[in-house]
């Protein structure tokens, strides 16, 4: 499991609203890698659509997701890539810490 201690990416020009989409979808990623059912993919890619309302070009994505791997060790590039290629749970294993 990944350590409690850390951030989440969220910038300062974000509402209210868009905080807590954007952390619905970040606590999504983690539960793939920590619930022990996963979580379902169709649920996953609903959270990822509505995030990338808020974050919608591709090179803001990519430093969000390397800041959330840095902080948790979970990747949303590597997430999401298991949810479009399967259906039903999405259950990733171990974190990308050493």
């Amino acid at each position: 499991m990944a350590e409690e201690d850390y951030a989440y990416p969220l910038r300062a020009d974000w509402t209210t609203s868009e905080i807590v989409t954007v952390t619905t979808f970040y606590q999504l990623v983690e539960a793939a890698y920590e619930r022990s059912q996963g979580v379902q993919a169709v649920e996953l890619i609903a959270a990822y659509r509505e995030f990338q309302t808020i974050v919608p070009q591709k090179f803001e994505e990519k430093n969000i997701d390397q800041e959330f791997e840095e902080a948790s060790g979970y990747s949303i590039y590597r997430t999401m890539k298991q949810a479009r290629q399967q259906d039903g749970q999405v259950k990733m294993k171990g974190t990308t810490r050493s």
